[in-house]
Order: structure tokens, then C-alpha cells, then sequence
């Protein structure tokens, strides 16, 4: 009997990212933990075979510490998953939207669903987290009470949806990385790849500027880059960029080069298969 995957996440049972292992790992086993740094830790220790770890929103932005936590946990990216984030309103069996008079969730998830909420008149209060939410109110037995989760949290808490799909936009994704203890890098020529990378810049006069212009003259597509305080210093400054290809092709070669060379700190933190919902990626022309 083939033992099955166990894969750490943040978060309670029905947690958008206990959804999205689910999606991506349908045998494997979830484990959630309290905190990121308990989901890294998880798999640091061999716990648990994966994580799958939120790294940014389209509405939200960038997931808070993961950028301080991924370069310094030595975890490898080994994939990737976008999940499309659908919101519920649900409070205790019976309740009715006129019982309703406050709203917990996620700070993110309350933030995504403002027009219901205001719609509605009633109170939004900040939670740990959206499926610990749903769980809390299930277990105080409150009618006045709700919670913003997902359909999964409703199902695992016994909680009536009382209103579906209430996120403000319609395009609220958010973009998971894949964890692992070892780097593994997909093969070059598999398929859209994308590597990541952090790095810091040597101190000097556009060291930025310098270090990034191989990624322009060898045509590498950067989408996206990032910069972050290390150790809390103003100018100790961070890097973590994605980027289209693979450290082998030559394009991209020349680019790393050149980076490194202006760079005090390199580290490759994975090289991995692109999810297909990056083909969506369109951009309006002026």
C-alpha cells in the first residue's frame, strides 16, 4: 500500500488552502497547522512531504512574512497553483439574513466582500483566519452570528450558506507555491517553466539597474519582482523575482550571469512547471 502524501498548509479544515490541496493533490493527506512558520517547520522536519503555501492575491496583494519566511526556511519551490477564491456568507442551521447582525472572517476576506457586507448593514469583525471563523461560530450556536469561508468549511462545519459567491471582483485569485524539503527542478523543455530566485545587489550606484538589464538584452520575461528589509535594516534590501524559463537556456544563462555579478547573494529557490491558468495572463493595450 503506497503511503499517501502529507501535505502542510495555514490554516483550519476548510481553508482555501486546504481547498486548493484538494485540487492539486487529490490523494494526498492535508495537515493543517496553526501558523506559516508551523507549516514550514512541518516539512522542514519531514512531518510532512509538502506545503502549499499562499503567496499573493489579486485583490489582496502579497501574502504578509511568506517573502521572510521562504528565503530563510532553505524549502524549495516545487509548483505552483492559482485558485480562484469564491466566498460564502453561512451562519448556524436556521438562521435567516435578518437574524444576522455581525460577520467574522479573514481580515483579506472581509475585505473582499465590502458590498455585501455594507448591502447587508451589518458588522464585519476580524478572525484569525476564514475556515476558524466558520468553525467558531458553529461551535457558539449564535444566529446573529456569520462567517465569511469557503463551500468546503460550510460542509465540514454544518453551517447553511446563506449567501453565495459574495467577493466583491470577479477575478479574485490567489496564487499558491508548492513547498518542499529538496529542490527539484523540472526538465527544460517540458513545458512553460518558471524559476525563481532572491538575491541582493552589491552596494553600489544602479546596482539594480545594472543587475537586471541582462534579463532586457537576453529577452527573459520577469513577472514578477519584489524587495523586502532584511533583519529589519532600511538598507539591507531583499529581492524575489519570478521569472519565464529555465537557469539552462541560454537566454536566461547570460541573465543570471550578468545578475550575479552585481549581486552580493544569489539563491535559486525553484524551477518548476508553470500553472496553466498563467495562459489567461492578458494585458489591455492602450
Amino acid at each position: 500500500m503506497t503511503k499517501k502524501l502529507k501535505i502542510a498548509f495555514q490554516g483550519e479544515p476548510g481553508a482555501n488552502s486546504h481547498i486548493a490541496i484538494v485540487e492539486a493533490y487529490p490523494d494526498a493527506e492535508p495537515m493543517p497547522c496553526p501558523t506559516f512558520e508551523d507549516a514550514l517547520a512541518a516539512i522542514s522536519s519531514g512531518e510532512a512531504d509538502l506545503g502549499m503555501i499562499p503567496i499573493e492575491n489579486s485583490v489582496a496583494g502579497r501574502v504578509a512574512d511568506i517573502h521572510h519566511l521562504l528565503p530563510a526556511s532553505g524549502l524549495f519551490i516545487v509548483g505552483e497553483w492559482f485558485l480562484p477564491i469564491r466566498h460564502q456568507l453561512m451562519a448556524i442551521k436556521g438562521t435567516k439574513l435578518a437574524d444576522i447582525k455581525s460577520v467574522e472572517s479573514h481580515v483579506h476576506a472581509l475585505g473582499q466582500c465590502r458590498r455585501v457586507i455594507r448591502k447587508l448593514g451589518i458588522k464585519p469583525i476580524v478572525a484569525a483566519d476564514t475556515a476558524g471563523s466558520a468553525r467558531d461560530i458553529s461551535e457558539r450556536g449564535d444566529k446573529s452570528v456569520a462567517a465569511i469561508a469557503s463551500r468546503l468549511a460550510a460542509d465540514i462545519y454544518g453551517l447553511d450558506i446563506l449567501a453565495e459567491d459574495i467577493e466583491d471582483e470577479a477575478h479574485n485569485t490567489t496564487r499558491f507555491v508548492v513547498l518542499a524539503r529538496e529542490a527539484k527542478w523540472a526538465t527544460q523543455g517540458s513545458g512553460p517553466l518558471v524559476t525563481t530566485f532572491v538575491f541582493r545587489v552589491r552596494n553600489l550606484p544602479a546596482a539594480l539597474y545594472k543587475a537586471l538589464g541582462g534579463f532586457a538584452t537576453n529577452g527573459v520575461n520577469m513577472t514578477k519582482l519584489e524587495s523586502y528589509m532584511v533583519d529589519g535594516n532600511f538598507f539591507a534590501t531583499q529581492f524575489y523575482a519570478d521569472v519565464d524559463g529555465h537557469p539552462d537556456e541560454r537566454g536566461l544563462a547570460f541573465a543570471i550571469e550578468e545578475l550575479k555579478f552585481f549581486s552580493r547573494e544569489f539563491r535559486i529557490v525553484g524551477v518548476y512547471p508553470g500553472h496553466p491558468f498563467r495562459a489567461t495572463f492578458s494585458e489591455t493595450q492602450d
